[in-house]
C-alpha cells in the first residue's frame, strides 16, 4: 500500500513524512525523512522488505531508520526535495540499490 508512495518520492527526490510504531519508544513518531531505498536490510536475519530513509528529525546516533512494513503507519509526500548527497556518503563504485532511480551519480 505504502510501497507506491514511497517509490514515487525516490524517484521525484521529494522528502516524506512516516508516522511509524517505534519499539524503543513504545508509542508513534512522525519524521521527517529522505526515502532511500525499499527491500530487504542486508544486515537483519529477517530478510523481509523494509522502508529505508534518511531521518532528519534523528538528534543522535544513525540517521537510517530500516522500519519494517508492519511499523509503518502512514507515509506521505511532502512538498520538499533532498539531495542523495547529504546521506550516500559510500563510494559511488558499492551503490546497489533495490529500486532502480536516476539520481545521477548516486544511482
Amino acid at each position: 500500500m505504502f510501497e507506491e508512495i514511497f517509490v514515487k518520492a525516490i524517484h521525484e527526490k521529494a522528502k516524506v513524512r512516516v508516522t511509524f510504531f517505534s519499539k524503543e519508544d513504545s508509542g508513534h513518531l512522525v519524521r521527517t525523512c529522505a526515502p532511500m531505498d525499499y527491500g530487504p536490510s542486508r544486515r537483519a536475519k529477517n530478510k523481509d522488505d523494509r522502508f529505508h530513509v534518511w531521518d532528519y528529525d534523528s538528534d543522535s546516533g544513525s540517521h537510517v531508520l530500516s522500519l519494517p512494513v508492519e511499523q509503518i503507519k502512514n507515509i506521505e509526500i511532502l512538498d520538499e526535495t533532498f539531495n542523495p548527497a547529504e546521506f550516500v556518503t559510500w563510494p559511488k563504485n558499492r551503490i546497489k540499490w533495490f529500486i532502480a532511480r536516476d539520481w545521477g551519480d548516486f544511482s
